[in-house]
């Protein structure tokens, strides 16, 4: 076995600690390449409530309803139902309190922008980001009238008149508030034994990942 000398030794520590010294002076490690403008744009899609990064385009509920059944129906279902596990998109109205809620787009999301950047992102399922603005817009009015958010089914949706539309549980949301409200609970030096004189179970579950039959569940009698 070889073993380093010393003076071999002493030389390697050497440039090692100039190599990291050298790296933590220079925020580039060398490292890919810098993204073009174009580039950046590519990725830079997303839409807020508030409108900001909607592009320019329109489209109807009408229209929506053609893109819908052909690219979107077989696995959504042709009303929006969910076929085998795939997402129920539409129903669900006044549900979430129950025992089975139904969340969809007219039942739970807070903000159409939602729709529309999801779409616009992940949208058609194997095919993403394969439709154009027009389509986008079309296929999110759409949504929107199966859900009886919008009423007219040639209400044009476009920029300037998407933060308009208001969801059945926009008041449903708020800000995450646990740094004030649950600060009192937060501790800094965290127990490792003894931490609680006696555990009590409450509740147990009659079987896992099922929700219990109830009257006020959707669609029971």
């Amino acid at each position: 076995m070889r073993i380093l000398s010393p003076l071999i030794a002493a030389a390697l520590l050497l440039a090692a600690a100039t190599t990291t010294h050298a790296y933590a002076d220079d925020a580039k490690l060398g490292l890919g390449v810098e993204p073009s403008a174009e580039e950046i744009a590519g990725w830079d899609i997303d839409v807020q409530p508030d409108g900001r990064g909607l592009p320019s385009g329109h489209g109807t509920p009408s229209q929506g309803e053609a893109i819908f059944l052909g690219q979107c129906a077989a696995c959504h279902g042709d009303f929006g139902e969910g076929r085998d596990r795939w997402p129920v998109l539409a129903g669900g109205r006044n549900s979430l309190q129950a025992d089975r809620p139904e969340k969809t787009i007219g039942s739970y999301w807070e903000s159409a922008s939602t729709v529309f950047d999801y779409i616009r992102r992940a949208m058609p399922f194997g095919n993403a980001q394969s439709l154009d603005s027009d389509q986008l817009y079309a296929l999110t009015a759409f949504l929107l009238n199966m859900n009886d958010v919008i009423d007219d089914p040639e209400f044009e949706l476009n920029r300037d008149n998407f933060t308009s539309i208001k969801m059945p549980n926009a008041n449903g949301f708020y800000d995450d508030d646990r740094e004030t409200t649950e600060h009192t609970f937060w501790h800094t030096d965290a127990c490792m034994q003894n931490c609680k004189s006696a555990v009590t179970v409450t509740a147990r579950a009659v079987a896992l990942n099922v929700t219990p039959d109830s009257k006020s569940a959707p669609g029971v009698d």
